[in-house]
């Protein structure tokens, strides 16, 4: 019905800048709520960035100053600028989105399937 593809991501020196975005197709009739989780080893999946639909943002304390998020409504396309990255932004990054579908009218969220962002020190 729907798919979220990550694209981005991939291997940076600290300090560095590197990009990913993500991609929602399918029956979307809209969608509220895109935003970024990471997962590093071992560890749990945490917030890092979410978007409302009119553009409100939410950071995780740890990324705010240096991540950006933003949406483009008409792609559908949730996207994260990250600067001054550091080792320990170094995660398995998931998309999701929060998606009214056509047809039913039901709200379901969706996942992408992670990106790799490995910082080195």
């Amino acid at each position: 019905q729907v798919q979220l593809v990550e694209s981005g991501g991939g291997l940076v020196q600290a300090g560095g800048s590197l990009s990913v975005s993500c991609a929602a197709s399918g029956r979307i009739f809209s969608i509220d709520a895109m935003g970024w989780y990471r997962q590093a080893p071992g560890k749990q999946r945490d917030l890092v960035a979410s978007i409302t639909k009119g553009g409100s943002t939410n950071y995780a304390d740890s990324v705010k100053g240096r991540f950006t998020i933003s949406r483009d409504n008409v792609k559908n396309t949730v996207y994260l600028q990250m600067n001054s990255l550091k080792p320990e932004d170094t995660a398995v990054y998931y998309c999701y989105a929060d998606i009214l579908l056509q047809i039913s009218y039901n709200r379901m969220e969706y996942w992408g399937k992670g990106t790799l962002v490995t910082v080195s020190s």
